[in-house]
């Protein structure tokens, strides 16, 4: 007579009969140990974070072999003639940063006016950055004139919170007048506002 079981029952006998399979089965056999955890699931995520941040894994990630010698000759006349090329540089930008010549200068301030770049930073907002572009259009272009920064401002800041194109003509370079370099630098920046969707900011400054 057959015997039949209830589905509990059955349950019951296939789990005692897997377990008694896996208890016969010896412990280095691979492929059980492969599916049987050997922590909880919190040890586990412990000992992952502990390997992934490991000193010797770190160094390896961090460490960047290179062939330069600090002491050799060669380095220091190139960091040399880097540092001379830097300051050159830097001074370039601050000569060219005062605009026209100091009479111009002067001119404009006797008529109450703030230097372009002294109302530019009166535009943006305090605590903000304004970044030039282009300072050096314009040197060493025209051998009969001098055109600091190609005598116009141009460049990016923060207005009420809205970056935006800023432009400002500099009135101390030649009276205003436009070079062909000037024409440029002024199409560029309005290239950068179309193409990044800023405003564009144009202060007449008379």
């Amino acid at each position: 007579m057959a015997f039949m079981s209830t589905p509990k029952v059955a349950s019951r006998q296939l789990s005692r009969q897997l377990v008694s399979c896996l208890m016969r089965v010896p412990s280095t056999h691979s492929s059980i140990n492969a599916h049987v955890p050997t922590t909880t699931p919190t040890n586990l995520r412990r000992s992952v974070s502990t390997t992934s941040t490991s000193p010797h894994h770190a160094a390896a990630i961090s460490t960047i072999k290179t062939n330069v010698d600090p002491s050799s000759d060669e380095f220091k006349e190139n960091t040399r003639l880097m540092g001379e090329a830097v300051a050159q540089l830097e001074g370039l930008t601050q000569q060219v940063q005062q605009g026209g010549p100091p009479k111009a200068r002067q001119k404009h301030r006797e008529r109450g006016k703030m230097l372009p770049r002294q109302r530019i930073r009166e535009l943006v907002d305090p605590g903000t950055t304004f970044l030039e572009l282009s300072p050096l259009a314009g040197h060493k272009l025209y051998p009969e004139a001098e055109v600091p920064s190609g005598g116009i401002i141009t460049g990016v800041g923060v207005v009420e919170g809205v970056t935006c194109v800023i432009v400002a003509n500099d009135s101390t370079v030649k009276g205003g007048t436009y070079y062909p370099i000037t024409v440029k630098k002024h199409l560029r920046a309005q290239e950068v506002a179309e193409q990044n969707n800023l405003p564009y900011v144009y202060p007449v400054m008379w």
